[in-house]
């Protein structure tokens, strides 16, 4: 799963790349899911996420950018109103894919070898 920065500013820091993180594993704990591999890069995220069948994906979709959102423009309120006049982090879409014919180490390694913003 991929989420891109609205406008696809530069605004994550490691510093909110281990909030998102955090974030992420709790909210993926809520909908009896799990977070396998997270990382990113200064303009987007990258979620390897395994999911419960009884989920309906685009809620749980609509429930981690939104808990993300608000969470890390409460948090990190001053720094981002450098780069959004308007309450925002994500665009409005995002990249999902079910993999199939890759082991979880693959994609695991695929995820951690993202650029890490400094």
């Amino acid at each position: 799963m991929v989420f891109v920065t609205k406008y696809r500013k530069k605004v994550i820091t490691s510093e909110i790349l281990q909030q998102l993180n955090k974030i992420f594993d709790e909210t993926c704990s809520k909908w009896e899911c799990e977070l396998v591999e997270f990382n990113g890069e200064v303009d987007h995220v990258h979620l390897l996420i395994t999911f419960n069948p009884k989920v309906q994906l685009s809620k749980f979709i609509a429930n981690l950018k939104t808990v993300s959102s608000r969470l890390i423009r409460r948090d990190f309120a001053d720094y981002l109103a450098r780069f959004y006049t308007k309450p925002l982090l994500w665009t409005g879409s995002y990249f999902v894919a079910s993999c199939g014919g890759v082991t979880i180490e693959q994609l695991k390694e695929y995820v951690e070898h993202q650029s890490t913003p400094i």
